[in-house]
């Protein structure tokens, strides 16, 4: 391989190297969004910073549990076991806006988030199985 050819080939990899680097430093990251009161509304909670501080501060005789983060002033509802075939979870807040989740029975599930910020949030369970008894855990 002669000087100039040798040459053409490091210069030609390390473009490729570079261009290699540039890609991968500038794909999306796939960090968390940040919310906060009113504007966590209808958000997902496992796509947003929301889900790191999040506790439980409630649970009803059911099992349903009001889940809250104080780093967003949002909740949410989650249901782990332990319901009919056919259960509605809902979380709702003082100010009228509720979100709800289907959950069959299976795995864990849950809702959507509400705004939490200054005002009092619930979740509920109702089984439609037999009766559409609803359960709720206390405000927060």
């Amino acid at each position: 391989m002669n000087s100039f050819a040798r040459r053409l080939a490091t210069a030609g990899s390390a473009l490729a190297l570079a261009a290699s680097g540039l890609l991968l430093s500038s794909s999306p990251a796939s960090a968390a969004t940040s919310c906060y009161g009113p504007s966590c509304t209808g958000l997902d909670p496992s796509t947003t910073v929301c889900q790191s501080d999040a506790r439980t501060v409630r649970t009803s005789d059911w099992g349903v549990e009001l889940r809250y983060s104080p780093t967003c002033r949002a909740a949410w509802a989650r249901k782990t076991s332990g319901a009919s075939f056919d259960t509605d979870i809902r979380v709702s807040n003082t100010q009228g806006d509720s979100r709800s989740a289907y959950y069959g029975g299976y795995g864990t599930v849950y809702t959507a988030m509400v705004n939490d910020k200054d005002i009092y949030a619930r979740a509920c369970e109702t089984r439609a199985y037999a009766t559409l008894e609803t359960h709720c855990t206390d405000s927060y």
